[in-house]
């Protein structure tokens, strides 16, 4: 959505700071840049890794919304998520983060969902929302300050 903003102002003449500021704009929201901050909000809605069963369930009965996974171009496992699952895994191993449950909530639903068969079937996989946002959290950074972050990497480059 940000891409497209940014290409359909500049074809109105627009200069490009006005092109960049409207980009910006529209990444806040769950559905582009604020995906990830809506990631850590269900992480930690479901509290702990003995909810997550329940969770996924909701899910299946659509009483619940799962972020952080499948795409509308990545009908497959998204490939910056493949990236940025490496990137997770090692640095939960390296943190020294003790007694996280949103982290072990993270690990055990990611695991139900590429073992069953209605996320499967649904091409519901991890995405780079769902990774990203629990990388910010290892990294300290406020969740508030996820967009910035997404933001400031689109714009350079």
């Amino acid at each position: 959505a940000s891409t497209f903003t940014v290409k359909t102002v500049g074809s109105s003449g627009a200069n490009p700071f006005a092109c960049i500021a409207a980009g910006i704009a529209s990444l806040w929201g769950q559905v582009h840049g604020g995906a990830n901050e809506a990631v850590i909000a269900m992480l930690q809605s479901i509290g702990n890794v003995n909810n997550v069963t329940n969770y996924v369930n909701s899910i299946k009965a659509n009483k619940m919304k799962l972020m952080g996974f499948g795409h509308r171009i990545y009908k497959n496992y998204d490939p910056r998520a493949v990236v940025l699952k490496q990137i997770y895994k090692q640095m939960l191993q390296e943190s020294r983060i003790c007694d996280n449950h949103m982290f072990e909530v993270a690990t055990r639903l990611e695991e139900i969902a590429l073992s069953d068969d209605y996320f499967i079937s649904h091409n519901l996989y991890p995405n780079v929302d769902f990774y990203s946002g629990i990388i910010y959290k290892l990294l300290g950074i406020p969740t508030y300050m996820f967009t910035v972050m997404f933001a400031v990497a689109r714009v350079s480059g």
